[in-house]
């Protein structure tokens, strides 16, 4: 390939951008908002190389306009359901993403949000800074014990896998789990001593804290369903650091209304950036604006390891996070 045209579609760090920039002939797309339907129509036919991130949903129709053109889609994030992967492949499009480097930093984003739930950190700064709070006195603000708790993960890859160790060894949680995989026994062990079982049901039904860990798209579009909150232990808090779409947030008003759920943490939603306007009644969930990967650290090394790839698969070489 003679010297690539590649698009940046949204504002990295700095540190990032510099590199990418010495890899081509590079368009820093401003504003730093996500694309539009007719911006990706209009890239299909300009551009070698696009960098999306997990907020840029690729439509349908990019996928053939782009074919002969686009080589590949070296995307910012460890998730892709923003892009279909298939289509990508049938229209020869490479796909890589970033996993490994934000597994620490949003399983500590998780952990601070069961926390927040559980001690009703977000409603106690609320009345603090609103000047209503009274002094302390035995019956104010109770909130759910951590320390011992039995806590549920769904989805018990990396990210599972961080928030299980942080759970266990840093509070002595019981950790029960679902996954797919039949997970090794030295992979439960030095997560705590993790209990798989088999299904979701089960382990909502055993869980103080259900943590969502699994990936979005199809195969788990909705999958925290009214099925799952009826099995839930009573009291239980939700926290989801995963995807907003494998939570059905009809199913999730419904068993906050019926105080099935004490609480929740949550940092990403159906539709974001737009939220449902009946979150905020809630005083007992957390809101966090998808802060799972947000540390300095964290989103510099996305973006290297977004850019390793590309410069990998500029050599003729298969990037080392190929997706398709």
């Amino acid at each position: 390939m003679s010297t690539p045209k590649i698009l940046v579609t949204r504002r990295w760090p700095q540190e990032t951008l510099n590199r990418v920039a010495t890899l081509g002939d590079v368009t820093f797309r401003d504003p730093d908002t996500t694309m539009s339907h007719d911006e990706f129509m209009a890239a299909a036919t300009e551009y070698d190389v696009i960098m999306p991130t997990v907020s840029d949903k690729i439509p349908a129709e990019f996928y053939p306009a782009a074919k002969g053109k686009v080589k590949i889609l070296a995307s910012y994030g460890v998730g892709y359901n923003h892009i279909d992967v298939d289509a990508a492949r049938a229209n020869n499009i490479a796909v890589t993403n970033t996993p490994d480097v934000l597994t620490d930093c949003t399983a500590d984003l998780a952990m601070g949000l069961l926390l927040a739930a559980a001690r009703r950190i977000g409603e106690g700064e609320r009345e603090t800074r609103a000047g209503q709070w009274e002094g302390w006195r035995p019956t104010h603000m109770i909130g759910k014990k951590v320390s011992g708790a039995t806590l549920g993960i769904v989805g018990f890859g990396r990210i599972g896998q961080a928030m299980a160790k942080r759970a266990h060894f840093g509070f002595g949680m019981k950790i029960v789990f679902q996954d797919a995989w039949d997970v090794p026994e030295d992979i439960k062990a030095a997560a705590g001593n993790a209990t798989q079982l088999g299904s979701i049901q089960e382990v909502a039904a055993q869980s103080d804290f259900l943590s969502l860990h699994c990936p979005g798209g199809a195969d788990t579009y909705k999958l925290i369903n009214a099925e799952v909150f009826g099995a839930m232990k009573p009291g239980c808090v939700l926290v989801n650091s995963a995807r907003g779409d494998v939570v059905d947030e009809d199913a999730l008003f419904d068993a906050l209304d019926k105080g099935t759920l004490t609480a929740a943490g949550l940092d990403v939603y159906m539709g974001e950036p737009a939220l449902d306007p009946r979150f905020l009644k809630y005083e007992n969930v957390v809101l966090a604006p998808h802060l799972g990967s947000a540390t300095d650290g964290t989103r510099n090394a996305m973006g290297h390891r977004a850019i390793d790839n590309l410069e990998a698969f500029l050599a003729g070489e298969k990037p080392r996070d190929l997706v398709s």
